[in-house]
């Protein structure tokens, strides 16, 4: 007899004690039954199947390399247009995944106006990878509507082919999963319509804008582009709170005084134009990223981010907080660096040489229709980097193939070699010091860029990414 049983049955009455045993004996069994089992403790209340580790990252760097894609042949998408479409992405697919992530946080309720998500159902199964697909598919759709059909078609044929490879022998599971990527597309999706920035592909002159004239501000370059890039981008709403409440930088006064600072800024451009190595060309071509040839500076900093899951062999879960970072780190650095930009309209070293130094001078690379201060190129490239570097480590040796299927630049007589860095930091310098060989930024906006793209980034890892 269990041992509290036989105690308590020495206290009872003569006449109802078979009873009082029976009744006892019954209590014990039902205590028992109820009392937490070792494997009870360690189960979650809810069961959602598999974790998200526990699949490959195949669906997130499968759907990175086809949003490359069509970012470089669907018109409209400039640098900080692009910026914003790898930011939601990153972000649909770590909303579509987190409830899968062992101590996975959602984002929202942290970024701004981004208050609540739809969640999926207690207790239910979900595959974790089909909800990633079919709210990468769905988002990318939103996000390209103008792209070509032949674009189109290459969506549709990827999400076919996860759902393929990814799918349950469950039926519901597999619906369930799709319906609740669906959901979480939409949501985001809808959330990005009051950026500011929605449908900015199509306004990225805008005939309305009113150039600044006046001694040291930018003017038309020599593409002979008259209006600048998308001159309220500045306006748009950051993803992050604390990077909109970033102190905004200052560049040095505008003189032509032979012996002010600025001046010796753009001498220095100058100096370099005239003895630029084999390599510095090299440099200055790979990170170029023009729109409409490439995937842009923003999609450069995305597939390197590509590269580091793919080298790493990171699972879905890692995958989908690595895209979701970068993703935040480059859209923010674009807004801000717009920002700055347009407040202070610093004229680039082609005007600013011409004007001071020597008017017959030409750079090596032509200038972009933008004001220069501080470089876009530092400022997002930096701030991608601080997220990476917080992922994967400080020395992570990795080599970029970003350009590799490029043909050979003849009027520069520069072919695209893959480059190999030591760390994430090293990448974004030479990305920054590209701009200098190209004769377009000064040190003071390649600096100036580095150093606000880690206060970036290190806000974004600064989230509670973990419960």
């Amino acid at each position: 007899m269990h041992p509290p049983l036989r105690i308590l049955a020495g206290v009872l009455p003569a006449q109802p004690r078979r009873t009082g045993l029976l009744t006892l004996l019954l209590f014990s069994i039902l205590l028992e039954a109820c009392r937490p089992k070792p494997d009870d403790m360690v189960q979650p209340a809810t069961s959602f199947g598999k974790s998200a580790d526990q699949y490959s990252a195949d669906v997130a760097t499968k759907w990175a390399g086809l949003q490359l894609k069509l970012t470089k042949s669907t018109a409209g998408f400039t640098p900080p247009v692009a910026s914003r479409a790898y930011g939601y992405a990153g972000l649909a697919l770590y909303e579509a995944v987190v409830a899968g992530v062992s101590g996975g946080k959602s984002l929202a309720g942290q970024l701004q106006g981004f208050v609540s998500l739809p969640q999926p159902e207690s207790g239910q199964v979900y595959n974790w990878a089909l909800s990633a697909n079919a709210a990468q598919a769905s988002l990318i759709r939103s996000l390209y509507p103008k792209t070509s059909d032949a674009n189109k078609a290459l969506v549709d044929s990827l999400e076919t082919a996860l759902l393929t490879q990814f799918q349950d022998v469950d039926v519901s599971t597999n619906q369930r999963s799709i319906d609740y990527g669906k959901k979480i597309a939409e949501a985001i999706f809808t959330y990005s319509t009051s950026d500011g920035g929605h449908e900015g592909y199509a306004r990225n002159f805008p005939a309305s804008y009113v150039l600044p004239t006046g001694a040291g501000l930018w003017q038309t370059t020599e593409n002979g582009q008259k209006i600048p890039m998308q001159p309220y981008w500045g306006q748009n709403r950051t993803f992050l709170k604390t990077n909109s409440q970033l102190v905004m930088p200052v560049p040095l006064p505008y003189s032509t005084d032979i012996k002010s600072p600025f001046f010796a800024q753009y001498l220095d451009v100058y100096a370099k134009s005239k003895n630029l190595t084999q390599t510095e060309k090299e440099i200055a071509v790979w990170w170029a990223d023009n729109p409409g040839e490439t995937f842009t500076p923003p999609g450069h900093s995305y597939n390197i981010a590509r590269i580091a899951v793919q080298q790493s062999k990171a699972d879905l879960g890692k995958a989908a907080e690595t895209f979701a970072r970068t993703g935040l780190a480059v859209s923010d650095a674009f807004v801000l660096c717009w920002r700055c930009k347009y407040i202070y309209n610093n004229l680039r070293p082609y005007t600013y040489v011409r004007l001071a130094i020597d008017p017959t001078w030409i750079p090596f690379w032509p200038a972009p229709p933008f004001p220069g201060f501080p470089s876009g190129h530092a400022t997002q490239s930096s701030s991608a980097a601080t997220v990476l570097g917080a992922l994967y480590g400080d020395s992570f040796t990795f080599t970029d193939d970003s350009n590799v299927n490029r043909v050979k630049d003849l009027a520069r007589g520069v072919e695209f070699k893959p480059r190999t860095f030591k760390s994430f930091s090293d990448a974004a310098q030479e990305s920054a010091d590209s701009r200098f060989f190209g004769n377009i930024h000064t040190k003071q906006d390649n600096e100036t860029g580095l150093a606000e793209g880690r206060k970036i980034g290190r806000n974004v890892n600064a989230l509670a990414w973990k419960k």
